[in-house]
C-alpha cells in the first residue's frame, strides 16, 4: 500500500502513524532505534506490506499491468489503491479527507527531527505539493506516476499506467473495495498483536 493507506491503518496513534509512513526508510533491525510506538509502527507497515502481496485480489490487479510494466505493477497498484481509497474516504472516516491529512501534516512537522533522512528530506516537498489530498483525482495519481518514472530514469514507464486506469478503472475500484475490507481487519489485529508483544519487553 502507499502512504494514505499506511497511515490510515495506524488508527488513532499519531506516532503509530509516523513508523508506518518512514517504514520504507528503516533497514532491517535499525527500527530499535526509534521510540516504542515508532517501531510498532514499522512493524505495521512491513506487516501490512506482506499481506498485501500475497493477497489474491492484490495479485489480480498486479496481473493486469504485468504485460507493460513487469515487477513495477505492485508499486502502481499500490498507488492506485490510495487513489480509491481518497476517492471513497466518507465510506472508511467520518473526518474529511482535507482536514485529516493537514492534521498528519501537522504531526510530521512538530516530529521531523526524529524522521529518517530521507523522510526529513521528502516531507516539506510532500506538504507544499499536497501529495495525499492529490490521490483523490486521476491527475494527482498521473503526477506521482510521472515522478515515479523519473526516479527510475524512464525506465519503468510508470507515467503512462493511468491510461490502464482509466481502462479498467470499475474493476480496479471493486477489487480494491474488496481487499481494503481485509486488509482493515488484518491491521486492526495485526497492531494489538504488536502492541502487546512490546509490552513485554
Amino acid at each position: 500500500m502507499n502512504f494514505l493507506a499506511h497511515i490510515y491503518l495506524s488508527g488513532d496513534n499519531e506516532h503509530i502513524a509516523i513508523g508506518n509512513f518512514v517504514a520504507d526508510g528503516v533497514r532491517g533491525n535499525k527500527y530499535k532505534l526509534y521510540p516504542k510506538d515508532i517501531q510498532i509502527g514499522i512493524q505495521l507497515h512491513r506487516n501490512i506490506d506482506t499481506f498485501t502481496d500475497a493477497h489474491p485480489l492484490f495479485r489480480q490487479c498486479t496481473k493486469r499491468l504485468h504485460k507493460g510494466y513487469g515487477h513495477y505493477s505492485g508499486v502502481i497498484v499500490d498507488i492506485f489503491f490510495d487513489h480509491f481509497l481518497a476517492k471513497n474516504w466518507k465510506a472508511y472516516s467520518d473526518i474529511p479527507l482535507d482536514i485529516y491529512i493537514a492534521d498528519f501534516y501537522k504531526t510530521l512537522t512538530k516530529n521531523i527531527t526524529i524522521l529518517p533522512p530521507r523522510f526529513k528530506r521528502i516531507t516539506p516537498i510532500m506538504i507544499e505539493g499536497n501529495w495525499l489530498l492529490s490521490y483523490a483525482t486521476v491527475e494527482g495519481i498521473q503526477i506521482v506516476l510521472n515522478g515515479m518514472n523519473h526516479r527510475t530514469k524512464g525506465l519503468s514507464k510508470m507515467n503512462e499506467a493511468t491510461k490502464e486506469l482509466q481502462e479498467h478503472y470499475e474493476e480496479f475500484e471493486s477489487d480494491f473495495i474488496l481487499f481494503f475490507e481485509d486488509l482493515r481487519a488484518f491491521s486492526i489485529t495485526k497492531r494489538i498483536e504488536i502492541e502487546k508483544q512490546f509490552e513485554n519487553f
